[in-house]
């Protein structure tokens, strides 16, 4: 099984690992369209996302069910602004 791996800044990584936030979202941009398409073009199913916070070498990391990625709204609690869509990555539970 696959992983998908993203850097988070320290808010949005604790309230993703306290069960706060529910999704995580990505600017609609070239780099993401391409990177969110080989996950659904993949033969072997990208179903987990390794959360870091940081690129340190002894950085938190935890690793969390990727349930479905969408195009739309995010909340702006969530750090979404208005009016803009995003990759929503609906998450799970932890792994």
């Amino acid at each position: 099984m696959k992983t998908l791996h993203l850097t988070l800044k320290r808010k949005w990584f604790d309230m993703i690992k306290s069960g706060e936030k529910k999704e995580e979202y990505r600017e609609i941009k070239p780099f993401w369209t391409k990177r969110f398409n080989n996950i659904r073009c993949s033969s072997e199913p990208t179903k987990t996302v390794t959360f870091s916070n940081g690129y340190h070498k002894d950085r938190d990391q935890f690793v969390i069910e990727l349930k479905a990625i969408y195009i739309r709204h995010g909340r702006l609690d969530w750090g979404a602004e208005e009016d803009t869509n995003y990759f929503v990555l609906k998450l799970g539970g932890f792994k």
